[in-house]
């Protein structure tokens, strides 16, 4: 019998990975399926493409191919003497007829019979599942709001040849949502071919940079700048959260970097809300006139503070 060259018939390298097998499937089979085509010989040549792929898209199928494609790849083909191959083990999970002598004589008969003729589901393949970067500010995060976004679908046209074509689509951006979350949308990916269903479309949030806070998973962090004095003799100051502005309590003698929780002020829905920190920041006056230099030179001679004391230099 014949030797079939199933890298030749996808038109692949034999070292082509998983995914280009499967797109040089998907173009050619778009191109010779039957209810599209009007070529002569497209139905052999559709059996022919998905025999093919039948075995390539399999790593057991496509191992046991292998070997034997060492032996042997022109001309007439007859298994070695010791072949053990896969005779009566592989089923086919979805090609469903028209196997070459070829094919049986490696694999076996498949579960649903070698003389059944082609069948069309077995060109239904579910589209792919598209990712798109969602840039959306803190507080459309905090909120939960409606945006309509344009993005990019691969499909494969009347000829069989993969193109792109846009899609809008309305979202609804759920509240509490955090850097980097993924929200599936269902059905709103690339169209499927056939029968199939649509693939996913998948929204990863993207946080944009915010004039106040900063971002950690679930917790937010915002600078409070304090006066001098406010850090020694504590201080009620005004700090603004997602939820509008709260009233914070300095203890006296706070230093820079301190920071306080306010609880449950962060993003995340409700029930798993992360936390907002104040970080205190004591700022001194840029400019001070000369009763303000005398009064700061009183406390300088009055505190006797070192801070560099703990150097030992």
């Amino acid at each position: 019998m014949e030797f079939k060259d199933y890298y030749k018939v996808l038109g692949v390298a034999p070292d082509a990975d998983e995914k280009a097998i499967k797109t040089a499937y998907r173009k050619l089979a778009r191109q010779y399926h039957p209810d599209v085509s009007d070529e002569q010989g497209a139905e052999e040549r559709f059996k022919e493409i998905s025999e093919a792929y039948e075995v390539l898209k399999s790593a057991e199928k496509r191992s046991e191919y292998d070997q034997l494609r060492e032996y042997t790849s022109s001309g007439s083909f007859q298994p070695p003497p010791d072949w053990q191959g896969g005779a009566q083990q592989h089923n086919s999970g979805e090609f469903q007829g028209g196997f070459s002598d070829f094919f049986e004589s490696v694999f076996g008969q498949a579960q649903h019979g070698s003389r059944q003729g082609f069948s069309r589901q077995h060109f239904a393949e579910r589209g792919e599942d598209i990712e798109f970067k969602l840039a959306v500010f803190l507080e459309e995060a905090f909120r939960g709001e409606s945006r309509t976004i344009q993005y990019e679908v691969p499909y494969f046209d009347e000829q069989g040849l993969l193109s792109s074509q846009s899609k809008t689509l309305k979202v609804k951006i759920p509240s509490g949502v955090t850097d980097g979350e993924r929200i599936r949308l269902k059905g709103q990916g690339a169209p499927g071919i056939g029968d199939a269903p649509a693939g996913d479309l998948y929204l990863v949030i993207q946080l944009a940079r915010h004039p106040l806070y900063s971002v950690e998973g679930r917790d937010l962090s915002i600078s409070v700048p304090l006066a001098p004095w406010e850090a020694v003799l504590g201080a009620n100051v005004t700090v603004p959260t997602l939820e509008g502005a709260i009233r914070l309590t300095i203890p006296p003698d706070s230093q820079t970097g301190k920071k306080l929780k306010i609880k449950g002020r962060g993003l995340g829905r409700e029930g798993a809300r992360g936390d907002l920190y104040a970080c205190l920041s004591v700022v001194v006056p840029a400019s001070a006139d000369a009763k303000c230099q005398e009064l700061w030179q009183q406390l300088r001679e009055h505190a006797g503070f070192d801070p560099r004391s703990g150097w030992g230099v």
